[in-house]
């Protein structure tokens, strides 16, 4: 997962309600910067949002957020997702979506929760709910005694807080919603969406 984690300072985290907005959006993003992108299975439009990005935006690496169970990781392989997140972590997701044949990110939200994706082997975990479950300072205090694992901190983390986050050493990306607003997706707003994108990308630290 590693090389999902190094290709951009953060991943839109997108919720697509329709599908029609699914290619016009991932180009938006990638235009700005922002290669990596994680639909979430929270809608019906979901799957063939995934799909038609696949195959309509060669750019983009397309991979699928709130993977709940087994046969979700099959399903959003199968669409054409290169990657998974879950929003936490069982013995069974883990062995499916290790199955799937593509990079994952397993969520933790407790030490207790890293040591046992550390034991299996995993190095790459999404932090989640990043804000909610400490922030910053919990991430930092993980990096002493953990400092072969490397996170994603994703929700309620948002652009004037993000460079917080990168600043750490333990921390490759963030995941975040706030560049892909809901009205700006309702009225067509891609340019919008790309500036997002690129101030977003732009939060690279050297």
């Amino acid at each position: 997962m590693s090389e999902i984690l190094d290709l951009a300072p953060v991943i839109p985290v997108v919720v697509i309600e329709d599908v029609a907005t699914a290619v016009p959006l991932a180009r938006a993003l990638v235009a700005g910067g922002l290669p990596v992108i994680e639909v979430t299975l929270r809608t019906p439009a979901a799957l063939e949002s995934i799909r038609r990005i696949a195959a309509e935006v060669p750019d983009a690496v397309i991979g699928a957020g709130t993977i709940l169970a087994s046969g979700d990781a099959a399903k959003a392989v199968a669409a054409g997702s290169r990657f998974l997140v879950s929003p936490g972590s069982t013995p069974s997701l883990i062995d499916a979506m290790g199955a799937s044949g593509v990079p994952f990110l397993p969520g933790v939200a407790t030490a207790s929760e890293v040591l046992g994706l550390y034991e299996r082997g995993l190095r790459e975990m999404k932090f989640f709910p990043a804000e909610a479950a400490g922030g910053v300072p919990y991430l930092k205090a993980l990096g002493g005694p953990l400092p072969g694992v490397r996170f994603c901190p994703t929700g309620g983390i948002r652009r004037e807080i993000a460079r917080d986050y990168l600043a750490l050493p333990n921390v490759g990306c963030v995941g975040g919603t706030w560049l892909t607003p809901a009205d700006a997706l309702a009225t067509g707003d891609y340019a919008r969406i790309e500036k997002l994108a690129g101030e977003a990308a732009a939060l690279q630290l050297p």
